[in-house]
C-alpha cells in the first residue's frame, strides 16, 4: 500500500493522452522530470546551491529526457514558426 505522505510529497498525475505503452513511460518520465527540477529550484532558490549547479543540473536532466525521448520513440512536433520581428 501507498504511504499517503508518498502521494503527497511526490504526486503523479494520471495519464490523458492516447494509450500506447511508450507515451505512459514518457509521461512517467517528463513527471519525475519536473518534479526534479522544482527541487533543484528551491535548492537554488534556498541558497543550498549556485545557480550555476542548478542550471547545470536542471540541463543534465533535460539531456536524460531528451534521450528518453528518443528511445521510446516519441514522435517530434516542430513548434509553429514564430514570427519575426
Amino acid at each position: 500500500m501507498v504511504d499517503p505522505k508518498d502521494n503527497f510529497i511526490y504526486p503523479r498525475a494520471s495519464y490523458q493522452g492516447h494509450f500506447e505503452p511508450g507515451n505512459l513511460v514518457f509521461n512517467a518520465n517528463l513527471q519525475e522530470f519536473a518534479q526534479r527540477v522544482n527541487y533543484i529550484c528551491n535548492l537554488e532558490t534556498a541558497g543550498k546551491i549556485s545557480s550555476n549547479d542548478a542550471y547545470v543540473q536542471i540541463k543534465d536532466l533535460w539531456k536524460t529526457l531528451k534521450q528518453s525521448s528518443k528511445e521510446l520513440g516519441i514522435s517530434k512536433k516542430s513548434p509553429p514558426d514564430e514570427p519575426t520581428t
